[in-house]
Parts: C-alpha cells; sequence; structure tokens
C-alpha cells in the first residue's frame, strides 16, 4: 500500500510505523532480551554473545550494572572503558533496568524537573528522562546514571542516537 507524494512512492505513516514496530520487536525476541534484563552475569571468560568481563550482551553499546554501581561502553563485543564507578536511582526514583536505545543527547542540559540543575554531557535512552550525565557518584540520583566528569564526557561523546543500552541489577 503506497501513495505518491512529490514524485516518489511513499508508505503512508501508519504503515512505516507498523513495519519499524514489527522490525524492532522481531529483533528484540530474537536476542531474548525485549524490556528486560536477562543478561546472566558474565563468568571470567564471558558467556556466548557476552561482552566478556560485563553482564551485558555483545550487542551492547554501553552497559550498565546496578548491582555493582558500575558501567562500561562496548564497541564490536570488546570493552572500550570501564567499570567506572556509576550511582543510580534512590528508592522511589529507581533506574529501570532493561535495554533501551539511546534517544537523545544534550551537551549542557539542565533540568526541567529539578529547579534548572546542570546535567552536562547528557545522554538519553530511557522513558522518563533517564541518562548518563556527569554528577557526584557518591550519592544516588533521581533516576539517571551518573558519571565522573571525564567519563561522562566519554560516553557523551561515544554514543550516538540509536545505540543500545543494557541496565542489569543482577548481582555477580
Amino acid at each position: 500500500m503506497t501513495r505518491e507524494v512529490e514524485g516518489r512512492r511513499r508508505r503512508p505513516r501508519m504503515m512505516t510505523v507498523l513495519a519499524t514496530v514489527v522490525a524492532l520487536v522481531a529483533t528484540g525476541l530474537t536476542a531474548g532480551m525485549i524490556g528486560t534484563a536477562s543478561a546472566a552475569p558474565a563468568e571470567s571468560g564471558g558467556g556466548p554473545g557476552r561482552a566478556e568481563g560485563t553482564p551485558c550482551s555483545a550487542a551492547a553499546r554501553a552497559c550498565v550494572d546496578l548491582a555493582n554501581s558500575a558501567a562500561w561502553l562496548i564497541r564490536d563485543g570488546k570493552i572500550e572503558a570501564g567499570p567506572v564507578p556509576a550511582s543510580f536511582g534512590k528508592k522511589g526514583q529507581r533506574t529501570p533496568a532493561g535495554v533501551f536505545q539511546v534517544q537523545w543527547k544534550n551537551r549542557d542540559h539542565r533540568s526541567a524537573e529539578f529547579n534548572n540543575a546542570p546535567m552536562p554531557f547528557s545522554v538519553f535512552f530511557a522513558p522518563g528522562g533517564i541518562a548518563f550525565h556527569e554528577g557526584n557518584t557518591e550519592t544516588e540520583s533521581a533516576g539517571c546514571v551518573r558519571l565522573s566528569r571525564e567519563n561522562a564526557e566519554r560516553w557523551f561523546n561515544s554514543l550516538q542516537v540509536g545505540d543500545r543500552v543494557e541496565v542489569t541489577n543482577i548481582p555477580r
């Protein structure tokens, strides 16, 4: 089902959205990870499909381990950076576990929700405005993943919109 728009054949927007959703669901089901953090902890050699030394799959571009307060950057199934210290959401504002994608980035973001608080090097990846950003890694956040300035800048420069982010909460 197509229509002509400006001399080009186009599918109606709803068909495009539906095709995209079906493709994403099929990909996620194949990986067995839609909306869950089912990744088992990696053993010393890493499990099949795991990025060695992390609890995340080799398909992840960023990995967050809530149980051990650590984060990694992964490229082509290999650790690019990490583990680095990270802090996460406090009780009532927990960082969600699951599989996500980078949605957008803002180098000089300020929180509209928290009195214009600075959130430098923000990389948004989960619903509710959850992002990697610079912040105090010694205290809990309102749900975001806080990294040191150096690491937040590295995550910001390395991650791109659409990159896979896996957040696990499995004790190792």
